[in-house]
C-alpha cells in the first residue's frame, strides 16, 4: 500500500501475533477493548482518536497482505466475514485512491462514512466504535452479536426432496451477482463428473491449443482462443506458473423459491449488495432442482455454512415465491421480516416484483 499506511504504523506485523500481542492503552468512551490487537503500535504520539486512526492505518495494511479482517470487529458488528471483508476492500480502494491520502483520524473517519455510506448505519458505527474515530456516537446502543448462522446442508449428504443433483462452485467471483436472486458461478469441470462428460470437443481442442499458444509466448492467438472458449460457455483460469489450474463452466443458478425486488424497484440494489456481500470470495454448494425456461439452474444455494434463502428472507431482501415453493420454513421467515419491517418491509405494501414485471409488459404491449 502507500507510503502514508507504512508510516502510520511502524514496523511490519510481528510473527508473535496479528501485530505483536500489544493492548490498545486507551480503554473506555473513544478505544477498542483491552485486547483489541491491532491497535497498538508502541506508545502513541497523540490522543486516542490519533491511536485509532493508526489503528485503521495498520488493520488495511495487513488486509492487503493477508485479506482478513479483526476477529474482535464481530464484537461491534453482526455482519458476517464476508461483508466485512467486502468493507475493507472498499475502504482499501478509496484509501489508496485518496488525494491526499488520510492524516489524520477525521480525514480517516471522512473516508470511512463516504465510502460506506450506502451499508446500514448500525455497521458503520460499530466501525468508528471499534476504532474510536470521530463520528461515532457514545449513545448509541451496542450491537449484540447474532445467533450462529443455520448450518447448511452436508455436501454429499442427503438431499431435500426435489433435489436432482449438487455442484460444488469455485469461489464466486466480483460482479457475479446479477439481482437479489440470481447469481453467474464457475465449476471446475474436472471435479464434476457430470461436466466432464458435457465438455464440447472444439472447446478441449481450443485449451490445447492455447497452451500450445501460451508456451510459443504468441498471447494474441492466446487470448483469441480464450474468446473462443468464453463464448462457448466456459473459462481457462491460468495456474501462477503459466500453466493451466483449470477449465471451469459458467452456470448461471437462480435462487429456488425467493423473488427479489428488481434493479429499478426499491430496495432493489440493496437486496443484490447484500446477496454479494454474503457469496463474494467464497465456494458455493448448489443443490439444483431443474433448469427454467431462461436455462438457468435452480436450486437452493449454501455459502459457508449459511442458507442463503434464509438469510435474505430474514434480511427482508426477497419475497417468498410461493407460485413455485410451497415450504412452510420460508413463510415463516418472511412473517418474521415483516413484522420486524426489516429490509423492504420496511415500506408499507412494496410492490411484488412479479407485479412489477406484469406491468412493464403491459406497457410494452400497448
Amino acid at each position: 500500500m502507500g507510503n502514508i499506511l507504512r508510516r502510520c504504523c511502524g514496523d511490519s506485523p510481528t510473527s508473535e501475533g496479528h501485530y505483536g500481542g500489544g493492548q490498545y492503552p486507551y480503554p473506555g468512551q473513544y478505544g477498542p477493548p483491552q485486547g483489541h490487537p491491532g491497535a497498538y503500535f508502541g506508545p502513541p504520539a497523540g490522543s486516542a482518536d490519533t491511536a485509532g486512526f493508526t489503528a485503521l492505518a495498520r488493520d488495511l495494511l495487513q488486509f492487503e497482505i493477508t485479506n482478513k479482517v479483526p476477529e474482535e470487529l464481530s464484537q461491534f458488528v453482526t455482519a458476517t466475514k464476508a461483508t466485512q471483508v467486502t468493507w475493507y476492500r472498499k475502504l482499501l480502494v478509496a484509501w489508496k485512491n485518496a488525494r491526499p491520502p488520510p492524516s489524520s483520524a477525521e480525514e480517516a473517519s471522512s473516508l470511512l462514512l463516504r465510502t460506506l455510506q450506502g451499508h446500514h448505519n448500525v455497521h458503520v458505527q460499530g466501525l468508528l466504535r471499534f476504532y474510536g474515530l470521530p463520528g461515532s456516537k457514545p449513545g448509541a446502543p451496542e450491537v449484540v452479536p447474532s445467533k450462529p448462522p443455520p448450518v447448511a446442508f452436508v455436501a454429499g449428504g442427503d438431499w431435500p426432496q426435489g433435489v436432482q443433483y449438487e455442484i460444488h462452485t469455485l469461489p464466486v467471483e466480483d460482479r457475479a451477482v446479477a439481482d437479489g436472486d440470481t447469481i453467474t458461478v464457475f465449476v471446475d469441470v474436472n471435479k464434476d463428473k457430470r461436466e466432464a462428460a458435457n465438455v464440447p470437443k472444439g472447446v478441449m481442442d481450443a485449451v490445447s491449443r492455447r497452451r500450445t499458444a501460451r508456451a510459443q509466448h504468441d498471447y494474441a492467438t492466446a487470448d483469441a482462443l480464450q474468446k473462443e472458449i468464453k463464448q462457448a460457455g466456459y473459462k481457462v483460469i491460468d495456474a501462477p506458473n503459466g500453466g493451466v489450474q483449470c477449465l471451469a463452466k459458467k452456470l448461471r443458478v437462480r435462487l429456488k423459491g425467493v423473488d427479489a425486488p428488481e434493479s429499478s424497484q426499491p430496495y432493489g440494489q440493496q437486496a443484490k449488495a447484500i446477496f454479494n456481500g454474503i457469496v463474494l470470495g467464497h465456494p458455493l454448494l448448489v443443490h439444483v432442482y431443474t433448469v427454467d425456461q431462461y436455462g438457468r439452474l435452480v436450486g437452493d444455494i449454501h455459502c459457508n455454512g449459511i442458507f442463503i434463502q434464509e438469510a435474505l428472507l430474514k434480511k427482508g431482501c426477497v419475497w417468498h415465491y410461493t407460485q413455485y415453493d410451497k415450504r412452510p420454513t420460508f413463510a415463516q421467515w418472511e412473517r418474521e421480516a415483516k413484522a420486524a419491517r426489516v429490509g423492504l418491509w420496511a415500506v408499507v405494501n412494496p410492490e411484488k416484483p412479479w407485479e412489477y414485471r406484469k406491468d412493464k409488459r403491459d406497457a410494452r404491449r400497448n
